[in-house]
Protein backbone atom coordinates (compact mmCIF):
# COMPACT_ATOMS: atom_id res chain seq x y z
CA UNK A 1 0.00 0.00 0.00
CA UNK A 2 1.45 3.05 -0.44
CA UNK A 3 2.69 5.40 2.16
CA UNK A 4 0.11 8.33 1.65
CA UNK A 5 -3.27 6.16 1.39
CA UNK A 6 -5.47 9.39 3.08
CA UNK A 7 -4.02 11.20 -0.15
CA UNK A 8 -7.16 13.37 -1.01
CA UNK A 9 -8.71 13.53 2.09
CA UNK A 10 -10.10 16.87 3.68
CA UNK A 11 -11.65 17.99 7.05
CA UNK A 12 -15.67 18.01 5.61
CA UNK A 13 -16.81 19.00 9.18
CA UNK A 14 -17.02 17.93 12.93
CA UNK A 15 -19.26 17.50 15.75
CA UNK A 16 -18.37 19.46 19.23
CA UNK A 17 -20.53 18.73 22.58
CA UNK A 18 -21.81 21.26 24.65
CA UNK A 19 -23.98 21.53 27.26
CA UNK A 20 -26.05 24.20 25.26
CA UNK A 21 -25.82 23.17 21.70
CA UNK A 22 -28.45 25.57 20.94
CA UNK A 23 -26.66 28.77 22.13
CA UNK A 24 -22.90 27.62 20.85
CA UNK A 25 -24.96 26.88 17.30
CA UNK A 26 -26.19 30.35 17.26
CA UNK A 27 -22.37 31.87 17.73
CA UNK A 28 -21.13 29.82 15.19
CA UNK A 29 -23.96 31.07 13.02
CA UNK A 30 -22.88 34.79 13.68
CA UNK A 31 -19.42 34.70 14.44
CA UNK A 32 -18.45 32.89 11.52
CA UNK A 33 -21.11 33.18 9.27
CA UNK A 34 -22.91 30.34 8.85
CA UNK A 35 -27.13 29.40 9.09
CA UNK A 36 -28.65 27.33 12.20
CA UNK A 37 -30.93 24.98 12.34
CA UNK A 38 -32.22 22.38 14.24
CA UNK A 39 -31.64 18.74 13.67
CA UNK A 40 -32.25 15.41 15.42
CA UNK A 41 -33.88 16.53 18.57
CA UNK A 42 -31.64 18.47 20.48
CA UNK A 43 -29.19 18.36 17.97
CA UNK A 44 -28.17 21.15 15.84
CA UNK A 45 -25.82 21.97 13.01
CA UNK A 46 -24.54 25.43 11.59
CA UNK A 47 -23.30 25.95 7.74
CA UNK A 48 -21.55 28.17 5.27
CA UNK A 49 -19.84 27.67 2.33
CA UNK A 50 -17.36 24.96 3.05
CA UNK A 51 -17.60 24.70 6.47
CA UNK A 52 -20.30 22.40 8.37
CA UNK A 53 -20.23 21.99 12.63
CA UNK A 54 -22.86 19.66 14.29
CA UNK A 55 -23.55 20.66 17.96
CA UNK A 56 -24.74 17.93 20.50
CA UNK A 57 -25.75 17.91 24.09
CA UNK A 58 -23.04 16.66 26.35
CA UNK A 59 -19.72 18.02 28.29
CA UNK A 60 -18.80 21.76 27.17
CA UNK A 61 -15.19 22.09 25.23
CA UNK A 62 -15.59 18.31 23.95
CA UNK A 63 -14.64 16.77 20.83
CA UNK A 64 -18.05 14.21 19.31
CA UNK A 65 -16.19 13.76 16.27
CA UNK A 66 -13.76 14.54 13.24
CA UNK A 67 -15.29 13.56 9.62
CA UNK A 68 -12.88 13.56 6.71
CA UNK A 69 -14.47 13.49 3.09
CA UNK A 70 -12.66 11.00 0.15
CA UNK A 71 -12.84 12.54 -3.19
CA UNK A 72 -13.98 8.90 -4.41
CA UNK A 73 -15.14 5.55 -3.41
CA UNK A 74 -11.28 3.99 -4.19
CA UNK A 75 -9.93 6.19 -2.10
CA UNK A 76 -12.38 5.65 1.05
CA UNK A 77 -12.03 2.07 0.13
CA UNK A 78 -8.10 2.25 0.39
CA UNK A 79 -8.00 4.02 3.92
CA UNK A 80 -10.59 1.54 5.28
CA UNK A 81 -8.54 -1.60 4.16
CA UNK A 82 -5.30 0.27 5.48
CA UNK A 83 -6.86 0.84 8.57
CA UNK A 84 -7.89 -2.86 8.78
CA UNK A 85 -4.55 -4.20 7.90
CA UNK A 86 -3.02 -2.25 10.72
CA UNK A 87 -5.82 -3.52 13.40
CA UNK A 88 -7.95 -0.75 13.74
CA UNK A 89 -11.40 -1.58 14.90
CA UNK A 90 -13.73 -0.50 12.41
CA UNK A 91 -16.92 1.30 13.50
CA UNK A 92 -20.30 2.62 12.33
CA UNK A 93 -20.06 6.48 11.07
CA UNK A 94 -21.46 8.40 13.13
CA UNK A 95 -21.97 10.86 10.85
CA UNK A 96 -25.77 11.61 9.42
CA UNK A 97 -23.76 14.00 6.53
CA UNK A 98 -22.43 10.89 5.49
CA UNK A 99 -24.07 7.43 3.22
CA UNK A 100 -24.01 3.82 4.51
CA UNK A 101 -20.61 3.48 2.69
CA UNK A 102 -18.78 5.76 6.05
CA UNK A 103 -16.65 4.17 8.26
CA UNK A 104 -15.27 5.34 11.62
CA UNK A 105 -12.08 4.39 14.00
CA UNK A 106 -11.08 5.58 17.12
CA UNK A 107 -7.35 6.89 17.54
CA UNK A 108 -5.01 6.28 20.91
CA UNK A 109 -6.88 9.43 23.30
CA UNK A 110 -10.55 7.78 22.16
CA UNK A 111 -11.84 10.32 19.55
CA UNK A 112 -14.04 9.24 16.87
CA UNK A 113 -12.56 9.72 12.93
CA UNK A 114 -15.44 9.47 10.50
CA UNK A 115 -14.30 8.80 7.25
CA UNK A 116 -16.99 9.26 3.64
CA UNK A 117 -17.73 10.76 0.86
CA UNK A 118 -18.44 14.43 0.86
CA UNK A 119 -21.00 14.67 -2.38
CA UNK A 120 -22.19 17.93 -3.86
CA UNK A 121 -22.53 20.98 -1.65
CA UNK A 122 -25.39 23.49 -2.43
CA UNK A 123 -24.39 27.41 -2.85
CA UNK A 124 -23.95 29.31 0.31
CA UNK A 125 -23.34 33.03 0.78
CA UNK A 126 -20.44 33.67 3.11
CA UNK A 127 -17.01 34.97 3.79
CA UNK A 128 -14.33 32.60 2.67
CA UNK A 129 -13.32 30.31 5.28
CA UNK A 130 -13.89 26.47 4.56
CA UNK A 131 -13.14 23.89 7.29
CA UNK A 132 -9.74 23.52 7.20
CA UNK A 133 -7.89 21.35 9.98
CA UNK A 134 -8.48 19.96 13.62
CA UNK A 135 -5.84 19.99 16.53
CA UNK A 136 -5.48 17.87 19.19
CA UNK A 137 -4.34 18.23 22.57
CA UNK A 138 -2.77 15.14 23.99
CA UNK A 139 -0.43 13.22 26.63
CA UNK A 140 1.11 11.09 24.03
CA UNK A 141 1.47 13.24 20.47
CA UNK A 142 3.93 9.93 19.44
CA UNK A 143 0.99 7.49 19.37
CA UNK A 144 -0.97 9.73 17.95
CA UNK A 145 1.56 10.66 14.97
CA UNK A 146 1.75 6.51 14.51
CA UNK A 147 -1.87 6.25 14.36
CA UNK A 148 -3.07 9.05 11.93
CA UNK A 149 0.12 8.09 9.49
CA UNK A 150 0.67 3.91 10.35
CA UNK A 151 -2.81 3.02 10.18
CA UNK A 152 -4.78 5.80 8.38
CA UNK A 153 -1.78 7.20 5.67
CA UNK A 154 -1.53 10.90 6.81
CA UNK A 155 1.93 12.13 6.00
CA UNK A 156 3.54 14.28 8.54
CA UNK A 157 5.05 17.81 7.68
CA UNK A 158 6.51 19.43 10.77
CA UNK A 159 7.42 18.54 13.94
CA UNK A 160 8.39 21.01 16.92
CA UNK A 161 10.62 18.75 19.40
CA UNK A 162 12.25 20.56 22.90
CA UNK A 163 16.24 20.58 24.29
CA UNK A 164 15.87 16.36 24.76
CA UNK A 165 14.30 16.00 21.20
CA UNK A 166 10.94 14.85 22.44
CA UNK A 167 7.82 15.68 20.26
CA UNK A 168 5.78 18.43 21.19
CA UNK A 169 3.39 19.72 18.04
CA UNK A 170 3.65 17.85 15.32
CA UNK A 171 1.38 18.94 11.93
CA UNK A 172 0.17 15.88 9.31
CA UNK A 173 -1.55 16.11 6.11
CA UNK A 174 -3.84 13.92 3.81
CA UNK A 175 -3.67 16.35 1.37
CA UNK A 176 -1.21 19.34 -0.43
CA UNK A 177 -2.45 21.18 2.24
CA UNK A 178 0.35 21.43 4.76
CA UNK A 179 -1.99 20.16 7.71
CA UNK A 180 -5.63 19.05 8.25
CA UNK A 181 -4.58 17.17 11.26
CA UNK A 182 -1.96 18.48 13.81
CA UNK A 183 -1.66 17.62 17.78
CA UNK A 184 0.33 19.45 20.56
CA UNK A 185 1.32 17.53 23.87
CA UNK A 186 -0.73 18.69 26.94
CA UNK A 187 -1.66 17.79 29.75
CA UNK A 188 -5.11 17.06 28.80
CA UNK A 189 -6.62 15.48 26.15
CA UNK A 190 -9.48 16.65 24.09
CA UNK A 191 -9.38 19.51 21.93
CA UNK A 192 -6.73 21.78 21.11
CA UNK A 193 -8.82 24.23 18.49
CA UNK A 194 -10.17 23.79 14.60
CA UNK A 195 -9.27 26.27 11.53
CA UNK A 196 -11.13 27.42 8.69
CA UNK A 197 -9.03 28.62 5.69
CA UNK A 198 -9.50 32.14 4.21
CA UNK A 199 -7.20 32.03 1.19
CA UNK A 200 -5.44 35.07 1.30
CA UNK A 201 -4.14 37.81 3.54
CA UNK A 202 -7.31 40.55 2.44
CA UNK A 203 -9.89 38.10 3.75
CA UNK A 204 -8.09 37.42 7.23
CA UNK A 205 -8.58 41.51 7.56
CA UNK A 206 -12.73 41.04 7.02
CA UNK A 207 -12.82 38.16 9.11
CA UNK A 208 -11.34 40.48 11.98
CA UNK A 209 -13.34 43.34 11.28
CA UNK A 210 -16.38 40.65 11.26
CA UNK A 211 -15.54 39.82 15.16
CA UNK A 212 -14.88 43.59 15.66
CA UNK A 213 -18.29 44.74 14.81
CA UNK A 214 -19.66 41.78 16.82
CA UNK A 215 -17.33 42.70 19.73
CA UNK A 216 -15.62 39.26 19.58
CA UNK A 217 -11.92 39.47 21.01
CA UNK A 218 -9.15 38.39 19.32
CA UNK A 219 -7.33 36.44 21.46
CA UNK A 220 -4.46 35.35 19.55
CA UNK A 221 -3.12 36.99 16.47
CA UNK A 222 -2.86 37.84 13.45
CA UNK A 223 0.60 36.68 13.05
CA UNK A 224 2.17 34.16 11.03
CA UNK A 225 2.95 30.44 12.12
CA UNK A 226 6.62 29.54 11.66
CA UNK A 227 5.42 25.12 10.61
CA UNK A 228 2.93 26.39 7.36
CA UNK A 229 3.78 29.92 6.79
CA UNK A 230 0.23 30.22 7.30
CA UNK A 231 -1.38 33.53 8.75
CA UNK A 232 -4.05 33.57 11.73
CA UNK A 233 -5.96 35.16 14.15
CA UNK A 234 -7.70 33.22 17.10
CA UNK A 235 -10.94 33.81 19.40
CA UNK A 236 -12.73 31.67 21.56
CA UNK A 237 -16.41 30.49 21.43
CA UNK A 238 -18.76 30.34 24.92
CA UNK A 239 -17.20 27.01 25.49
CA UNK A 240 -13.75 27.81 25.69
CA UNK A 241 -12.77 26.15 22.40
CA UNK A 242 -10.34 27.72 20.42
CA UNK A 243 -11.40 28.72 16.75
CA UNK A 244 -8.83 29.68 14.48
CA UNK A 245 -9.28 31.60 10.88
CA UNK A 246 -5.78 30.76 8.75
CA UNK A 247 -4.69 32.19 5.51
CA UNK A 248 -1.77 31.04 3.04
CA UNK A 249 -1.32 28.19 4.16
CA UNK A 250 1.71 26.28 2.77
CA UNK A 251 0.95 23.93 0.18
CA UNK A 252 3.48 20.59 0.64
CA UNK A 253 4.61 18.49 -2.33
CA UNK A 254 6.83 15.50 -1.01
CA UNK A 255 9.27 17.30 1.03
CA UNK A 256 10.76 15.50 4.26
CA UNK A 257 9.33 16.60 7.52
CA UNK A 258 10.72 19.80 8.77
CA UNK A 259 12.35 20.57 12.39
CA UNK A 260 11.28 22.91 14.58
CA UNK A 261 12.35 24.47 18.25
CA UNK A 262 9.89 24.76 21.25
CA UNK A 263 10.07 28.35 21.20
CA UNK A 264 7.13 31.00 20.92
CA UNK A 265 8.81 31.55 17.59
CA UNK A 266 8.11 28.42 15.70
CA UNK A 267 4.43 29.56 16.77
CA UNK A 268 4.45 32.98 15.78
CA UNK A 269 7.09 34.27 13.42
CA UNK A 270 5.40 37.96 14.20
CA UNK A 271 5.52 37.56 18.19
CA UNK A 272 3.73 36.30 21.16
CA UNK A 273 3.40 32.42 20.52
CA UNK A 274 1.11 30.20 22.60
CA UNK A 275 3.36 27.20 24.07
CA UNK A 276 1.08 24.03 25.61
CA UNK A 277 3.73 23.00 27.79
Amino acid sequence: MSTAVSAGTYLHHMQLLSGDPAGLAAFYADAMDMTARPQDGEGWIAEGPGRRVLFARGADKTLGYCAFACRDGEGLAAIRARAEVQGAAILPSPSPLFGAEAFAVRDPDGNTVAFGLGGAEPPRKGLRGPLQHLTLATQQPEAIEAFYTGTLGFLTSDYVRDAEGRVQTCWMRSNHEHHTMACFRHSRQGIDHHSYEAGDWSVIKDWCDRMGDRRIRIIWGPGRHGPGNNLFLFIEDPDGNWIEVSAELEVVYGRPAGEWPHEERSLNLWGHGILRT
